[in-house]
């Protein structure tokens, strides 16, 4: 499972011409290149983050609590400190402070397993608003039914999606920003103006988020079948997958700065 190459994604930009938004073109195919071989770096690290590990373990966590009659006990079973009826924002911070736990005196923390923690907590937010059609109006009936909505091949696999294309975006944001900072070809390279800012940023989100498609396409079948043959998911299980998910993002980006 996982291993079926999707093809040549669509993508709406080349990440060359995502990164000469920020050089006006000047320099964008050495950018690109740089941006790419560091964030491979990190990213392939991905099984040693714990709070990565955590972060999506949680995640796969969320729609199986829901699916039983007291989301809220079934939470605290997970680790998780919600209140007798948790509300959206409830969650978020229960899944935030979770992380947090696995990591005692900030022992293993890293800006990636940051990333990772607030993407899922980006992604939580996202996938229940957009079920729910409100953020400030969810009741906790509203979160219990659409964490649940989340436990089906296709609707877990757009959320890892949301996941995943949200880390990707932090990770490379934070390369971008590393390389940028200095000369690179012979140039100085940064925004002109706060609209040019806006304009990379837009870019960069869509192609994050088509190339985490790559993700999407296997991620539903996994979670269905591993909680079916393990009666569950467990963080070895959320960590192997991890390292799988990682390594196809990384090839995706690869294939896409070509």
């Amino acid at each position: 499972m996982g291993h079926t190459r999707l093809g040549d994604i669509p993508r709406t930009r080349k990440w060359q011409e995502v990164v000469s938004l920020i050089s006006g073109g000047a320099g964008a195919a050495q950018l690109a290149n740089s941006v790419i071989r560091a964030a491979e770096q990190g990213l392939q690290l991905a099984t040693e983050h714990k709070a990565l590990v955590e972060a999506f373990w949680l995640l796969t966590q969320l729609p199986l609590a829901a699916k039983t009659s007291d989301l809220a006990a079934a939470l605290r079973e997970r680790g998780l400190n919600v209140s007798p009826e948790p509300g959206l924002m409830d969650v978020v911070a229960a899944v935030s402070e979770a992380v947090d736990a696995r990591l005692p005196n900030n022992s293993g923390r890293t800006d990636l397993g940051e990333m990772a923690q607030a993407a899922a907590s980006e992604a939580i937010v996202q996938v229940v608003t957009e079920r729910t059609q409100s953020l400030f109006g969810t009741t906790p009936e509203d979160v219990k039914a659409g964490l649940a909505g989340l436990a089906t091949v296709k609707q877990f696999g757009l959320f890892a999606k949301q996941f995943y294309a949200r880390l990707t975006e932090k990770v490379l944001q934070y390369y971008v920003s590393r390389v940028t900072a200095g000369a690179v070809g012979g140039q100085e390279l940064r925004f002109q103006t706060l609209a040019s800012k806006a304009e990379f940023d837009k870019a960069l989100t869509l192609h994050c988020r088509e190339a985490s498609k790559i993700v999407e396409a296997f991620t539903g079948e996994w979670f269905s079948k591993t909680k079916w043959v393990n009666q569950g998911i467990s963080r070895d299980d959320a960590a192997c997958f991890a390292h799988v998910a990682m390594q196809k993002m990384v090839a995706e980006l690869k294939a896409g700065a070509r």
